[in-house]
C-alpha cells in the first residue's frame, strides 16, 4: 500500500522538510498553503471529488463501476491542474492522514477479506514526518489489531518523495509478527491543502518495475488530514 501498505502509486489526500541531498526544483514560489483560500476552480474541483467518493467504501464499490471510476479520476486530475505549480514537500506534508479512496488493489483486498479473520478494516492511516524523514503505513483491525510499515524518506522534488520500508509488524492484543521489510519507491501529491492530498505512487516489489500506466489505472489514493504534525 504505501505499501499504500504495499507503496505504489496511488491518488491520495496528504501533506516537508528539505533533504539537503535531494536536489529540489523550484517552479513559482507557490506553496501548499497559498492555494488553501484559492478561487473556486480547485473548491469546485475538491467537493466534486469528495462528492464522488463519498458512498464508495474507499473504493470497493468502484471496483465493478468504471463509469464512477473514470468521473473520480478526472476530478483528481482537475485538482492536479489546480496544484501542478505548487510545492506540496515542504513541511506541510507533515501529518497523520486517512485514506478516503483507492484503487490499490492489495488495500482493497485486505479491507475487503478482513471478516474472514473475524474483524474489520479501519482506518488505513499514513504517518508522515518531513523533518523526521519517516513515512509509517498503518492498517487498524479494531479492536486491537493493526499492521504497522516503517519507511525511511527523501525529499526528491517540489511534488516527490522516495521511500525505503525498514521494518513491517503485524500486531494483535497479546501477540506479534514481524515481517521482513520489502519494497521502495515514491510518491507524488499533486495536490495540498488544509483538508485533503490526491497523490499517486510508485513501488518496486521484488525488482519489478511498475509501469506507469498501470500506476495511473491501479494506484491512485485521496487522503484527509487527521492531525498535523
Amino acid at each position: 500500500m504505501y505499501m499504500s501498505m504495499s507503496a505504489s502509486s496511488t491518488l491520495s489526500f496528504s501533506q516537508t522538510l528539505q533533504n539537503p541531498k535531494s536536489n529540489h526544483i523550484r517552479p513559482k514560489t507557490v506553496t501548499s498553503s497559498s492555494i488553501r483560500s484559492s478561487s473556486s476552480p480547485s473548491l469546485v474541483a475538491k467537493d466534486e471529488l469528495l462528492s464522488l467518493i463519498s458512498d464508495q467504501e474507499r473504493g470497493l464499490k468502484t471496483e465493478g463501476n468504471p463509469s464512477k471510476r473514470s468521473k473520480i479520476i478526472e476530478a483528481i486530475d482537475a485538482l492536479s491542474i489546480v496544484g501542478k505549480d505548487t510545492i506540496t514537500t515542504d513541511s506541510s506534508l507533515s501529518a497523520t492522514w486517512r485514506m478516503m479512496w483507492t484503487t490499490e488493489k492489495e488495500q482493497l483486498f485486505i479491507i475487503k477479506n478482513a471478516p474472514l479473520l473475524g474483524t474489520q478494516a479501519g482506518d488505513v492511516l499514513q504517518v508522515i514526518d518531513v523533518e523526521g524523514g519517516t513515512l509509517n503505513n498503518v492498517i487498524t483491525f479494531p479492536p486491537s489489531g493493526v499492521f504497522f510499515v516503517r519507511s525511511s524518506i527523501e525529499i526528491a522534488s517540489t511534488q516527490r518523495v522516495n521511500f525505503r520500508f525498514t521494518s513491517a509488524v503485524l500486531r494483535g492484543k497479546n501477540w506479534e509478527f514481524p515481517l521482513p521489510p520489502f519494497g521502495q519507491g515514491w510518491f507524488e501529491s499533486i495536490y495540498l491543502d488544509d483538508k485533503i492530498r490526491p497523490g499517486n505512487r510508485n513501488c518496486q516489489e521484488r525488482r519489478e518495475r511498475v509501469e506507469s500506466d498501470r500506476r495511473r489505472q491501479d494506484l491512485l489514493s485521496p487522503w484527509e488530514r487527521t492531525r498535523s504534525s
